[in-house]
């Protein structure tokens, strides 16, 4: 067992190192594993760019939390996983080559995912969203913001028997969404009402369910408006640059349900892994074609800044750990 291990450490906004750290050793209830690769959550935006009440430096692995391998050490008291285990987990720090996490927030991953990226809290993401959403067949929904979140959504919901239209401000992320089973796409530009009026002609009356996954004024404004009489909004994006305004008036006058999709308890994302793997095992839920880029952790700062710049043909970017080579 290696006693020290290179992580990644953000000094500052836009400022990344590798620094060598020592390897943590596993609580009673923890696990040490090993990380083949982390993905890049969206959510890391404003670390990256810098925010006031953010501390920099960050820990070391910091602000990975999408990270996957094998586990390497257990506590003493963990019996539900095993050394030589490959796992999907929960963790805070793993822009790095091994990270710890509690046993219940490690789910293991079947042979037939071997050699697959598992980006695993953003998978469980998408189906704890796709679920509070209440989506079913015969539902005329909007996305709006496809990204890697919008993307797989439209998917789920296409295969749930709802008829979709995509909103997006990247043509190329349009096209990912018609691969995913969108009927109609729409540019989400500058003009939000021609925009409204052309998801319209395109998707029929106004939507059972609206979700607006792109966590920006406009977006929120837009499926507000796109959402019928009585209609679900489904608010999935991250809204983590200052504040915002809704139309109160309208979400009451025409009795929206509004959806906040996400959770923050620990037990709510395993639930959400575990139904993650099964559908990616069973073919329902198909990621793969949206990592787009793949990266060592040398490169973390290009795979943050890819976040940001967003440039055509992106849709997600994994690090890859050297431990895992």
């Amino acid at each position: 067992m290696k006693t020290s291990m290179m992580a990644a450490t953000v000094e500052g906004p836009r400022h990344v190192e590798l620094r060598e750290a020592a390897v943590p050793s596993p609580k009673p209830d923890e696990v040490l594993v090993c990380l083949e690769g982390c993905g890049v959550c969206g959510s890391s935006v404003p670390t990256w760019t810098g925010r006031p009440w953010f501390q920099y430096p960050m820990a070391a692995g910091a602000p990975g939390h999408q990270g996957w391998g094998h586990v390497v050490a257990r506590g003493q008291a963990v019996r539900t996983v095993k050394e030589g285990d490959r796992v999907a987990m929960l963790s805070y720090r793993a822009f790095g080559e091994f990270d710890l996490a509690r046993a219940a927030d490690v789910v293991v991953l079947p042979p037939s995912l071997r050699g697959r990226d598992v980006p695993g809290e953003a998978l469980a993401c998408v189906m704890n969203i796709f679920a509070r959403s209440g989506i079913r067949e015969g539902d005329k929904v909007a996305v709006v913001g496809v990204g890697f979140l919008g993307a797989l959504l439209v998917q789920l919901a296409r295969r749930a028997g709802a008829e979709v239209v995509a909103v997006s401000r990247r043509v190329h992320a349009l096209g990912v969404a018609e691969s995913m089973g969108a009927r109609h796409s729409a540019t989400l530009g500058g003009d939000a009402e021609r925009v409204e009026e052309a998801v319209c002609q395109v998707g029929g009356e106004a939507f059972d369910v609206v979700i607006e996954a792109a966590g920006h004024q406009a977006a929120l404004d837009l499926a507000t408006r796109l959402c019928r009489v009585g209609g679900r909004l489904v608010i999935a994006g991250f809204h983590q640059d200052g504040g915002r305004q809704v139309d109160l008036c309208a979400w009451n006058w025409r009795a929206l349900e509004i959806v906040n999709a996400h959770t923050r308890a620990a037990a709510s994302y395993v639930e959400g892994l575990v139904k993650a793997v099964r559908a990616v095992e069973a073919g329902t839920l198909v990621p793969d074609e949206l990592y787009t880029h793949r990266l060592p952790m040398a490169r973390l700062a290009d795979a943050l800044d890819l976040l940001v710049e967003r440039p055509r043909g992106f849709m997600k970017a994994n690090v890859v750990m050297a431990a895992s080579v």
